[in-house]
């Protein structure tokens, strides 16, 4: 079945939040900077096409992939990203202890929105904005009796 994983870019801090995502949720992280990609003639970026000089430390692809989960992101080699308003991460949490450690490493240096809480639908259900203002929603079904 065909997976969907959010992809975020960064204006120059893709390698620490995807360090915190990593610490927060788990998963195993794999980095390639710029200066890692292959040069033009192999297939990488074209030559003019960035500066190097600039981007070569800079995140070119990142990934987080967990057994359920997955999150990619880079370093917007424009450096003009508006973070945040535009995306919103879910996560169906496998249980209530592990959305309220989602909710309190994620929220850390962020802002929560909505506290975990039972919500009407039948799950427990929080919402936060993380320190780097990426939005953030977590569910988990209640076991009803």
């Amino acid at each position: 079945m065909p997976t969907t994983n959010p992809y975020l870019f960064f204006n120059g801090n893709c390698r620490e939040a995807m360090e915190f995502y990593k610490n927060c949720l788990g998963g195993e992280l794999q980095i390639m900077t710029y200066a890692d990609a292959p040069p033009a003639d192999k297939g990488g970026c074209p030559d003019g096409a960035l500066d190097m000089e600039t981007m070569k430390d800079k995140v070119m692809h990142a990934c987080i992939m967990g057994e359920k989960f997955g999150i990619m992101g880079s370093d917007n080699p424009s450096g003009k990203t508006v973070t945040g308003d535009n995306v919103t991460i879910n996560i169906n949490a496998d249980s209530v202890e592990q959305l309220e450690s989602f909710f309190q490493k994620l929220s850390a240096g962020g802002k929560p929105v909505f506290p975990p809480h039972d919500a009407f639908w039948g799950n427990r259900f929080a919402m936060l904005t993380d320190k780097y203002g990426f939005h953030w929603m977590l569910n988990c079904p209640l076991k009803r009796s």
